[in-house]
């Protein structure tokens, strides 16, 4: 006889526990008569870690799928728009050392391939602004959209940043109140399994025994069903990425009417780096280092100088310490447990990868939901390959904007671009890339985390060049990149005169809200 699968505990709050209870409530309609439950247990004594205010444009139907209003949302959740990154001081260290990784894709990107064009006759602009119109926004702290551009679309793509804790709490009350997602708040004092080694019961210290089909570990560091119980070994990182401390800080604006940045800032220090992040109240700064190559009074004091020209009263503003550990469980999937969020792993702030992973795992658990207990077995070994592949991949991705660095300042830098430390895929693309310029047929899986676009952005960012032996473009190619570098200057001069500024727009939905779907 086949065992079904009908009850589904999360446990552990904070936003991958919510995520992940409502997307899976969401697209099984949990509550309705015959479907499945969803139940999160949330202790009332563990913290969030609070400080993941960087999202991807995932998140806007990660959300519109939950029935989320996105118009709630940016009010209840200090939200802004982003729209991509900007890297100072990475590949040099100088004062004019800045490029953009946008969240828009280079014009005609899915016709052509614009690389060798700019390469060959456009190296007086950047690539970014040279491909994509989207730099231009952000230079000038525009919004992606107008007010009466209805909720979740866009003029050009967009991401959020968003208050952690805040986005928590809205999260709790939409699962339980829209969703069908059961809340208990109480501790997990002891896991009981089945004779064939399943999780079947977890003891809470006061509501008793939780009975359950599938345990969703959302319980942060602690890991405490995948790690803790089941003892999945955990897969160090740090031969690869060497930053392992985060010093964050929340930055008053100037006044009401401060310009609110668009895009996220990551400028490169001597040991790491400090992010730079604009909600619509305030800015969330943070400086994240290698404990091996500077200390922490030093890494401080680094972030206090970056903060005072905005905020001469530096020292009276509260830092707040996280240790990182990069790296993750060597499986995501054991038995009847699955792991997301900080409880599968952590690498680093760089390129916000760590929400949307939450929203991949919650996205592919909800999709894939086994029927029986018999079919989840088959489940496990696809997340688990998927998701060992994707944390590779990211682990490449961020490691490149190390590798590319020229900085010497510090061994930081030099020990980044040390051979033993660049993973082997990494090293075959940028050997392979010297002599193609990046494409759709460099990665395997159709629906990578990071396509071949981002690694365009960042590449030829820092200042890499590909030096192709093949012969080169056709009058056709030729037409096509011309065609496209031209609409990209029109498309500019015509967003850039027709959108609002973030504050604007903000202001405005707080104001009167946006148009519904």
């Amino acid at each position: 006889m086949s065992t079904p699968v009908k009850s589904i505990i999360v446990v552990g709050g904070g936003t991958a526990g919510w995520i992940t209870a409502g997307v899976i409530a969401a697209r099984h309609h949990a509550g309705a008569e015959g479907a499945i439950t969803v139940t999160l247990i949330e202790s009332p004594n563990v913290p969030i870690v609070g400080v993941g205010e960087g999202t991807w444009p995932t998140m806007r139907s990660t959300l519109r799928s939950m029935g989320v209003s996105e118009t709630e949302f940016v009010r209840e959740c200090e939200v802004s728009f982003k729209q991509g990154a900007r890297f100072q001081r990475w590949a040099s260290g100088g004062d004019d050392d800045a490029y953009y990784h946008p969240l828009v894709l280079p014009q005609g990107f899915l016709k052509g391939n614009l690389v060798p064009h700019w390469q060959e006759r456009r190296r007086d602009r950047p690539f970014a602004e040279a491909v994509c119109v989207q730099t231009a926004i952000c230079d000038r702290n525009l919004a992606p959209k107008q007010i009466a551009t209805p909720e979740f679309a866009g003029v050009v793509n967009y991401a959020y940043h968003l208050n952690a804790g805040k986005f928590a709490g809205f999260l709790q009350r939409h699962c339980c109140s829209k969703l069908g997602v059961r809340h208990v708040v109480d501790d997990v004092t002891s896991v009981l399994t089945r004779p064939n080694g399943d999780i079947a019961v977890l003891m809470t210290a006061h509501n008793g025994s939780i009975e359950g089909d599938l345990f969703v570990d959302c319980t942060g560091f602690r890991s405490l069903l995948l790690g803790q119980h089941y003892g999945v070994p955990f897969r160090s990182r740090k031969q690869v990425l060497f930053v392992d401390t985060a010093l964050a800080v929340q930055v008053p604006y100037q006044s009401e009417d401060s310009p609110i940045v668009s895009h996220t800032v990551s400028t490169a220090q001597p040991a790491g780096w400090i992010w730079d992040i604009g909600l619509s109240s305030r800015r969330g700064v943070g400086h994240v280092y290698s404990s091996a190559h500077t200390s922490a009074d030093a890494a401080e004091q680094a972030l206090r100088d970056y903060i005072r020209p905005s905020v001469p009263d530096v020292e009276a503003l509260s830092v707040r310490k996280i240790d990182i550990n990069p790296g993750h469980r060597t499986r995501f999937w054991e038995r009847n447990c699955v792991a997301v969020g900080l409880s599968a792993g952590f690498l680093e702030p760089l390129e916000a990868s760590a929400l949307v992973l939450v929203e991949l795992a919650a996205g592919m658990i909800a999709e894939q939901m086994p029927v029986t207990r018999e079919a989840m077995d088959i489940v496990a070994r696809r997340f688990n390959d998927k998701f060992l592949y994707r944390w590779d991949r990211i682990i490449d991705f961020l490691k490149l904007h190390y590798v590319l660095s020229t900085r010497t300042d510090n061994a930081f830098w030099i020990d980044n671009r040390a051979a033993p430390t660049v993973p082997d895929s990494l090293s075959e693309l940028l050997e392979l890339w010297k002599h193609q310029y990046p494409w759709h047929g460099d990665f395997v899986q159709k629906d990578e985390v990071f396509p071949a676009a981002s690694y365009q952005y960042v590449l030829y960012g820092m200042g890499f060049a590909t030096n192709p032996s093949h012969l080169g473009q056709s009058t056709k190619e030729r037409q096509f990149a011309a065609e496209q570098f031209e609409e990209n200057e029109r498309m500019a001069c015509r967003l850039l005169a027709a959108l609002p500024s973030n504050r604007e727009l903000l202001q405005a939905v707080r104001s009167y809200g946006m148009p519904k779907v």
